[in-house]
């Protein structure tokens, strides 16, 4: 009975979702490497090389960088909410063939598990309490 009756509270516990989840993502990763300015986007940009891509590494960083900041903050307002998903399922699937490339799964499981979350809320969407509802 009690189970039942929270679904009626669905859309504001995305809301809860959206907001905790981006906003400590933007805390644990996103604001430091926008912060690196471009010596630090350079040198994350230099992994587009595992995916064929070995021009301008500093673009590829900021892009990274972008994602993950303005994209979570994007995320946990419902604002342009796919698209965010989207450029985080991009920036978490190089995370993983840079991981898994380097110290293999048990470093790459993080990655694995927030692309699987993004690319999950591309087709859950944002909910009727953000910027985006339909």
């Amino acid at each position: 009975m009690i189970l039942r009756s929270l679904t009626r509270f669905r859309d504001f516990g995305l809301l809860l979702f959206r907001l905790g989840f981006g906003l400590s993502f933007i805390y644990a990763w996103g604001w430091s490497k926008m912060a690196g300015g471009p010596k630090g986007w350079a040198k994350l940009g230099a992994s587009m090389k595992l995916v064929g891509i070995d021009f301008l590494p500093t673009f590829w960083g900021f892009m990274a960088a972008f994602s993950e900041c303005v994209g979570c903050l994007l995320f946990a307002i419902g604002f342009l909410f796919r698209p965010a998903c989207m450029l985080m399922c991009c920036t978490m699937g190089v995370a993983i063939l840079v991981n898994l490339n380097g110290d293999g799964f048990p470093k790459a499981w993080q990655a694995i598990h927030y692309g699987l979350l993004f690319f999950c809320f591309l087709f859950i969407g944002p909910g009727k309490y953000s910027f985006d509802r339909n």
